[in-house]
């Protein structure tokens, strides 16, 4: 599977400087980082989270992780739970699972953005497939994605 085809077209659309990169298979962000030689501060991760009913997407560092204390101090929901597959997979048809891009605006999805992300000049991410990354500049991911920035991830 190649660049997510909606991805794509968005970013050509919106003349965005992006540059795609190539590498092995592999399924966790920390391989990634490591197949590509990047920190994985520099590498963008989405997880899937139900806040109550809602699905939303969190985008953050390769090297954090979602502190689900902070997301309830933040957002004060009922739940807080990590979303399963199932219940997200029939939201990105142009996606392998797993690899869906920190593009929520385009799946009708709220995007959370980590601050410690925020403050990297350039991120990758991967780009609806197992096999490649964008690399683009922090600054315009967050002119066309518009997230939301708020503190909540953590080290292990």
């Amino acid at each position: 599977m190649a660049v997510a085809a909606r991805l794509k077209s968005y970013l050509d659309k919106n003349k965005v400087d992006y540059h795609v990169l190539y590498h092995q298979r592999v399924y966790t962000a920390q391989e990634v980082a490591a197949t590509q030689h990047i920190s994985g501060k520099e590498l963008a991760k989405v997880v899937m989270m139900k806040l109550d009913n809602e699905l939303v997407m969190m985008v953050l560092p390769a090297s954090l992780v979602v502190d689900m204390d902070k997301l309830k101090r933040l957002f004060q929901p009922k739940v807080v739970k990590l979303a399963r597959e199932e219940e997200f997979q029939g939201l990105f048809p142009d996606c392998e699972i797993g690899a869906m891009p920190p593009f929520g605006n385009l799946y009708d999805l709220q995007v959370y953005v980590d601050t410690s992300l925020a403050e990297q000049p350039h991120i990758v991410f991967q780009a609806g497939s197992h096999v490649e990354t964008i690399r683009m500049a922090y600054r315009d991911f967050a002119n066309l994605v518009q997230p939301k920035v708020v503190d909540f991830a953590t080290h292990l």
